[in-house]
């Protein structure tokens, strides 16, 4: 959510920065500036509500040049989206600002600026920050980056900022803490963003900042401190992307793209973990293999998608090698006095690494005495993973899309075989288990291929949702949390109101919504709960609902009378939750692209969470 970019170059930054802007839309935002200091050395500052594309009209029309810039895409949190609250906010118009996060102290901070004779023309507080730079420069007694260093101190929260002043032209400051900040590195002039993503067409070459870190930019140099002002050194890293990857190509919308990705993505996640049918142990860490012997309980905490990852997992975990599992979203777990039992796994599922709630969670169970942390991450130089014991990476590639899809299927993937490895490590799964489970799962890509080249029938079932204001998902045990993303999905990308529920549960509080105006969109895999569920299905019938069902061969014939059927392909129990996934995300695809909503972009979310 929100983005930065800046930079200074010897070149004209302005195309740059709007080129970077629009990188970063994929995060969502309601609004985008850009201030410059100009050919003359004064400061200039273009504001829009909307889309990128509006702030870039603002130069068409009057068009501005300028080597030293910042810009921003900004996500509604303090104050309605607006161009007066869009960013960059500035002070004495000579001093920008652009923020990532929330200050958390900002009211008590503005009052004492109020009375120091400070006027504020926004809601946001970041309009504080800025007057707190252009005081402390006042005073007289700091130069610019003393004065950044003064500001910080008085700050409480989480937040990414960039700082442009135009008493020193040559540089901009940038400040992390609790939310992510990139510098990029090129020939003459050097970047500052807060995603890889926005500078891959201008550099490969990337240093990752670490809490607390002061980042003093230049064209010809960049200096880097820590909170004390301490000169400190940080890795120069290769860029792993290039421009080709985070493009559409052929596809309609990134996600379009990147639902197609996902044999490929599941592939590279496996990659060489997996020989022979057997686990290759070298590809982890002994470290974490040496963990894993003692494991005696889970506890999984997420957000979002990769929560009902984590739910997935936890009935592979007791099922298969029954060790216990708890999951729970991060923003609850963080505030219950939760009990840590002796030789628990602390595992964090995050997309970005960088998610608020988890990445706090993670901080907070790192105090609590749990056996060993570990992330199912798709970034390998987030905070989450430099801040585990432990981590397993997803090689999903970029997800540009706001709502996740080969992200989630990549961590099912990595949570498979970490059930693998606790069952191989404690001696709890024979080895004609281990060849039987990864057997499956090396066939997952070509079963996930069967489906895709069949989306044209997805497309045409989705003509049943598109009219309707709320729906239903129903799953039993290791498909409902199946049926929850299936829900989220489609909430996410059409507005559609949708609910899942244990399909158990329909007797008591969902029966009543269902009439002739409620789809129900049911899981009816090949299991030993199938009669159950057939029978919640005839209840939803008997009150003239819609049944929308993914089956199997086997139940094709006894569900075709009374619903629309997709035939789902044959797969083991264990693995049927992640195929199923795939005709749910489809399905909203499709609605999506037929109700004509921001399929990329949904309105009101961002890609990474990285405020609380």
């Amino acid at each position: 959510m929100c983005g930065i970019i800046g930079g200074c170059s010897q070149r004209d930054l302005v195309p740059l920065l709007l080129a970077g802007l629009a990188h970063l839309e994929y995060r969502g935002y309601d609004s985008a500036g850009m201030a410059v200091l100009d050919e003359a050395g004064i400061l200039q500052r273009y504001r829009a509500l909307g889309k990128v594309a509006k702030l870039a009209a603002l130069f068409e029309e009057k068009p501005l040049h300028g080597v030293t810039g910042i810009a921003h895409t900004r996500w509604a949190t303090h104050g309605e989206p607006s161009e007066r609250n869009a960013h960059p906010q500035i002070s004495g118009q000579e001093i920008a600002v652009v923020h990532n996060g929330i200050i958390e102290n900002y009211e008590v901070l503005k009052e004492k600026l109020k009375k120091l004779g400070y006027v504020f023309y926004s809601e946001t507080d970041t309009e504080t920050v800025a007057h707190l730079l252009h005081h402390a420069l006042k005073q007289g007694q700091e130069d610019f980056l003393t004065a950044v260093h003064t500001v910080v101190q008085q700050l409480e929260g989480a937040y990414a900022l960039a700082f442009l002043y135009q008493g020193a032209p040559d540089k901009i400051i940038a400040v992390r803490k609790g939310s992510p900040l990139v510098v990029g590195c090129g020939i003459g002039e050097n970047f500052v963003a807060s995603d890889v993503i926005a500078l891959v067409p201008v550099t490969q070459q990337f240093m990752y900042l670490e809490e607390g870190d002061i980042a003093e930019i230049t064209r010809h140099a960049i200096q880097i401190y820590d909170d004390r002002l301490q000169v400190v050194e940080r890795v120069m890293h290769r860029a792993k992307i290039s421009y080709e990857t985070v493009s559409r190509g052929e596809y309609r919308h990134f996600m379009q793209k990147e639902i197609f990705e996902q044999p490929k993505a599941i592939s590279d996640t496996i990659g060489d973990r997996v020989e022979k049918q057997r686990l290759n142990l070298t590809a982890f860490s002994p470290e974490l293999c040496s963990t894993l012997e003692k494991v005696k309980r889970i506890q999984i905490v997420a957000c979002g998608t990769s929560y009902h990852a984590g739910l997935v997992a936890r009935a592979w975990f007791e099922s298969a090698i029954k060790i216990p599992t708890q999951v729970e979203v991060a923003s609850e777990w963080r505030y219950r006095e939760a009990i840590v039992e002796p030789d628990t796994l602390f595992i964090v599922i995050s997309q970005s690494g960088e998610t608020a709630d988890t990445l706090a969670a993670l901080r907070l169970a790192k105090s609590r005495g749990y056996l060993s942390t570990l992330a199912i991450c798709n970034v390998a130089e987030s905070s989450i993973v430099r801040e585990t014991d432990a981590n397993l990476l997803t090689y999903a590639g970029p997800e540009i899309g706001v709502a996740s899809t080969k992200a989630f299927v990549t961590q099912l993937v990595n949570l498979f075989l970490l059930m693998v490895m606790v069952g191989r490590q404690k001696a709890l799964l024979t080895t004609q288990q281990e060849e039987a489970f990864l057997s499956e799962l090396l066939r997952l890509p070509e079963q996930i291929d069967v489906i895709l080249a069949r989306s044209g029938e997805i497309e045409a079932l989705s003509k049943l949702l598109v009219p309707c204001q709320h729906t239903l998902f129903l799953g039993r045990n290791s498909h409902y949390p199946i049926a929850l993303e299936g829900a989220l999905k489609l909430k996410e990308l059409t507005y559609i109101h949708a609910e899942a529920y244990p399909a158990g549960e329909l007797k008591h509080g969902p029966l009543a919504l269902i009439d002739n105006n409620m789809p129900v969109i049911a899981l009816a895999p090949e299991d030993g709960l199938i009669d159950k569920l057939k029978s919640n299905l005839q209840e939803v019938k008997a009150r003239g609902g819609q049944l929308l069902v993914l089956a199997s061969q086997a139940n094709q014939a006894s569900l075709e009378k009374d619903a629309q059927v997709f035939l789902m392909p044959e797969v083991s129990p264990m693995l049927s939750p992640l195929l199923h996934t795939i005709p749910l995300q489809l399905l909203a695809y499709y609605v999506a692209v037929a109700k004509g909503t921001d399929v990329d972009q949904p309105r009101n979310l961002a890609k990474s969470v990285t405020v609380e």
